[in-house]
């Protein structure tokens, strides 16, 4: 069965002058359409199965992402029903030169696992680490 940490994808994305809004920065649809993919990444990994999105529980901005800096996206699954799987989402302004980061934006993302496009069961999500169990319990706070 797959755990918490089999999920965990962290991604990172250059925010490019195509990307931006009249700000300068990173447009919320950019930073919500990676987030989606990345969601979907961890999703499917924990599936095996192709996954598409079903719902945004919220999505909060806090800051922006200039163009320049790197928009790191961390992505993990934290809950499972039968054919749903929970992710928890979250995105930082990085700098490239110093790595420095700063987080920007977070989220949860409901995806549902499919087979030949219907609904598909979705294995039990285990936890075997500390770091998983922490995770786990962030998510499952903030998601409540």
């Amino acid at each position: 069965m797959p755990t918490v940490m089999d999920t965990y994808i962290e991604n990172r994305q250059r925010v490019q002058p195509n990307h931006a809004n009249n700000y300068g920065s990173a447009h919320g649809g950019n930073v919500m359409k990676w987030m989606d993919e990345i969601g979907a990444l961890s999703a499917m990994r924990f599936a095996g199965n192709p996954c598409v999105t079903a719902a945004v529980d919220q999505m909060d901005f806090r800051r922006p992402i200039p163009v320049g800096d790197t928009a790191l996206i961390e992505s993990y699954v934290f809950d499972a029903g039968q054919t749903s799987v929970k992710v928890r989402l979250r995105a930082a302004r990085e700098d490239p030169r110093t790595g420095e980061a700063e987080m920007t934006t977070e989220s949860y993302f409901v995806f549902v696992a499919l087979d030949d496009g219907s609904p598909t069961a979705v294995p039990e999500l285990t936890v075997e680490t500390d770091r998983g169990a922490e995770l786990r319990r962030i998510a499952l706070d903030d998601d409540a």
